[in-house]
């Protein structure tokens, strides 16, 4: 016999479980007057459930595949199968319970594939998402360079540099290169400190004599200690 639908203070007793909840925590239903129904959400979830399975079996003459049991702290894995702790899936703002759908193996294999399908490979999805050009274009401008860094001429640098508040590309530099302007903050007023600091700490080889060298010291600086 079912229990009778007594509100109180905002609550209601579930015809199913029989437990009495806030509105809240009850199904919308707009057909009543407070837009609830008369199932809670867990035994309405239920409902529908065994619903669908008897349609299901009706209709399609089949049973309807129950979910394996999966433990709390655990999420499977829908491409390998496996269940696995949260932990060795990747975090997802999105989803659900802040984790992603697949494994992190997986979900890395299925980045390569999305990769390799829409861009032809890891290298044209990174130079197209983070600098704007492909490959093309990035052989094309080293061409221009001469197939060497922008910046101190070595052979075939790979990294692009680019201006971090415009995001437009400058150039191909070498590693060191690109990471020298990067701790530099791409200042041209700290770059000409540097090169007048070097200049005032370094040791210059002056020309006194056709094929004659002398030394000259720094104008400011220590020499090093001698070894013991």
């Amino acid at each position: 016999m079912p229990y009778p639908l007594d509100d109180r203070d905002g609550h209601r007793r579930c015809r199913d479980c029989g437990e009495w909840k806030s509105l809240d925590e009850f199904c919308a239903n707009s057909r009543r007057p407070d837009g609830r129904g008369s199932y809670c959400k867990p035994c309405f979830n239920l409902r529908s459930k065994v619903s669908y399975a008897k349609r299901t079996r009706e209709k399609h003459g089949r049973e309807v595949r129950q979910p394996p049991v999966v433990p709390d702290g655990h999420r499977r894995c829908p491409t390998c199968g496996e269940t696995k702790a949260l932990a060795d899936f990747p975090r997802n703002r999105s989803g659900r319970g802040g984790y992603g759908r697949y494994s992190k193996p997986c979900h890395n294999e299925k980045g390569k594939e999305s990769k390799l399908r829409l861009y032809g490979g890891s290298r044209e999805y990174h130079l197209r998402r983070r600098y704007g050009i492909g490959q093309r274009e990035f052989d094309e401008l080293l061409a221009e360079q001469g197939g060497v860094c922008a910046v101190c001429l070595a052979e075939d640098p790979q990294h692009v540099d680019h201006d971090h508040r415009t995001g437009w590309v400058r150039g191909i530099l070498c590693f060191n290169c690109n990471g020298g302007l990067g701790q530099f903050r791409d200042s041209p007023t700290r770059l000409a400190r540097a090169i007048t600091y070097l200049r005032g700490t370094t040791w210059q080889r002056a020309l006194i004599h056709p094929g004659v060298y002398q030394m000259c010291s720094p104008t400011r600086g220590r020499p090093p200690s001698p070894r013991s």
